[in-house]
């Protein structure tokens, strides 16, 4: 070996560096972002218990809406006749509105040809919902049950249908009490926040 190739200084090594991130510093950015994630999973289920408890209560409101329009309808007699169809009239909104006189005729006459005294109450209630999805097999997922809406009437923001079962019994002088099972369905609308009857439609 020559003396040059002795002489000569061995190569400097770089020195070992070690990781840019500690195993410290990992976790504490997996816990943070844990964290992050927990916050907002959070957030959107807030949101979704309140949105659900919201239109819980809305509905809840729509239901009253329809069971008190009903509860004057029932009990409409020959002694309040005309005050009975001026509140009903005036809890109505859309074509029901327009056409309150025939839609309510046929209760009028029967009102008119018993001369009776009529006593009501509502047995039921509930909103009308609908399946959309009917091919789903049995065992499976439920579908998505909606609030069924209808056509809307003009200026109205929402409308919900309601399903109302209902017993009346009228009481002529000197006859047998009759009893009139009532199965109707009512659509209520929402018209700036106020709740107005926007269709009357009998069950058979």
């Amino acid at each position: 070996m020559s003396d040059d190739e002795q002489g000569e200084p061995p190569p400097e090594q770089e020195p070992v560096r070690g990781g840019m991130f500690s195993h410290y510093g990992v976790a504490s950015a997996v816990l943070g972002v844990l964290s992050v994630a927990a916050v907002v999973l959070g957030v959107i289920l807030w949101s979704a218990h309140r949105d659900a408890a919201g239109e819980r209560s809305y509905l809840t409101r729509v239901m009253g809406a329809a069971a008190d329009w009903t509860g004057v309808l029932i009990n409409m007699n020959s002694g309040n006749i005309d005050a009975s169809l001026r509140r009903l009239h005036e809890g109505t909104v859309g074509e029901l509105n327009a056409d309150f006189d025939a839609a309510v005729q046929p209760y009028r006459q029967v009102v008119e040809k018993l001369q009776s005294q009529s006593s009501g109450r509502i047995d039921a209630v509930a909103v009308e919902t609908v399946h959309h999805d009917l091919d789903t097999q049995p065992g499976g997922a439920k579908p998505p049950r909606d609030v069924v809406t209808t056509s809307l009437p003009a200026f109205a923001s929402r409308t919900d249908s309601v399903m109302l079962v209902a017993t009346s019994v009228s009481e002529n002088v000197g006859a047998k009490p009759q009893t009139v099972h009532w199965n109707l369905r009512l659509d209520v609308s929402n018209i700036d926040g106020k709740l107005m009857i926007s269709r009357l439609e009998s069950i058979r």
